[in-house]
Order: structure tokens, then sequence, then C-alpha cells
């Protein structure tokens, strides 16, 4: 990692889709205390930025859904940060006759969208949920794949899908409220989701941004759209 002297032109964050919303609350912040530092943000799956990373991808920061992809890519285990637990539900739009606590049983139930389990860590623990419930097998010919956990959450608001598991903190989203309702899903039945950070490229303005996110208003933020603080992250930098 090279470190600069002063602030970047610009910062660029890869972003777990699972963030899409907190992470808007986050960048005002940011920006408001930053206004000389270009903020862009891209969200996606954490697997496709993982290999996108590791192909070049001029990332500063990256913030994975599932901790073990920033491990992969860090040269000291002490430069990857926890800073939050994701949970999934069952969401499904408003109207829906579907209940989201029975929709996983109900025969009407046609097509189910969950996030692709190639990439996407969100959709691992979607499978996880279905074959601890017994559902798997019957499900599998009605699942819709999402490239990532925003898509997965697109399809069941655009009909696509008939309800989806989703990450709480997209069903938690000011865009979303009132247009469904969730059930959310035991958390025995999936691992952990831990989701963790890395500074790929060093520079005051990557660190402020660490900073921020797991400062007590960072952490205020991830609270109010579902995450669960890890205790690994209750040092902070």
């Amino acid at each position: 990692m090279s470190c600069s002297t002063r602030h970047p032109a610009k910062l660029t964050v890869a972003a777990a889709a699972d963030l899409n919303f907190a992470m808007e609350e986050v960048a005002r912040q940011y920006r408001a205390t930053h206004p000389d530092v270009e903020l862009a943000i891209a969200y996606g799956s954490s697997g496709n930025f993982h290999a996108q990373i590791r192909n070049g991808a001029p990332f500063d920061i990256f913030l994975s859904a599932d901790i073990d992809y920033a491990r992969r890519l860090a040269t000291s285990p002490a430069d990857v940060f926890p800073y939050a637990e994701g949970r999934i539900v069952v969401w499904v739009p408003g109207g829906s006759p579907l209940d989201p606590a029975t929709a996983l049983r109900a025969p009407t139930l046609r097509r189910l969208a969950i996030a692709n389990p190639d990439h996407a860590p969100y959709g691992r623990a979607a499978l996880t949920a279905l074959r601890g419930m017994g559902l798997y097998d019957t499900l599998r010919p009605k699942l819709v794949l999402g490239e990532n956990i925003a898509q997965t959450f697109q399809f069941v608001q655009s009909g696509a899908a008939d309800a989806g598991i989703v990450a709480l903190s997209l069903a938690l989203a000011p865009k979303a409220k009132g247009t469904g309702v969730y059930w959310e899903i035991p958390h025995s039945l999936y691992p952990r989701l831990e989701q963790g950070g890395l500074i790929l490229k060093d520079s005051p303005a990557a660190r402020d941004f660490r900073a921020l996110l797991l400062s007590g208003a960072g952490r205020g933020i991830l609270e109010r759209y579902g995450f669960a603080l890890p205790a690994a992250a209750a040092g902070g930098y």
C-alpha cells in the first residue's frame, strides 16, 4: 500500500449492495467534512468486487458483505476491519396475498428471488436457511437469482418474483417504507454474515472514511438499517 501525505482528489469505494442506502447517509456526512474529496461509491456483489480488485480495479476501499473476501486481499490480518453483521428476511410487496412468515411454504409462491450464491454472501445465507428449513428441494425450481442483493430486492419490487430473501438493511430503507412487509429469518438458520472492510490504497482520506464508518455516528447509521455491530468493532480505529 502506498501512503499519501494529502487527501486524493477522489476516493473510490467498492461497497456490498446491502449497504446501498446506509452508505448514502455515511457519504453525506463524509462529504460535509471533506468537501475537497470527490467520493464515489460503487455497489455490487462482494464476490465480483473481490475478483475485480484481484484484477487491478482501482478502488481505494473495499466494504465486503463477507469479511473473508477482504481477508483474502489483505497483506496483514490487522488491516481488515469488521464493521457490521447482516441479517436476512423474507420480503413480499404490499398488496401481496402472501404472508412473509409463511410465504416460503405457500403453494401459491411461484418465484422466489435470492442473490446468486456463487458470488453474493446473502445468496449463500439464503440457501443455507432454505436447507435448514427443509425447503430447498421444493423451492429450487422457483428460484430467481439476482446479480446482487439490491437487484434481488428489485426483482420483488417489480413483480418479477413473488417474494425474496433479502437483506434487512434494504427492507428498512426509506425508499422501501410502505412498499412491502418482511419476516426476519431466525439467526440460527444461517451462518453469521460478518462484514468487513479493507483500505486498498492508504491515504488520509481513506483512513478518515474508515474512522467515520466505525465511529458512533457511523455505527448509529448502520444500526438504523438493521445491521448488528460485531464485538470486534468495539475498539474502532
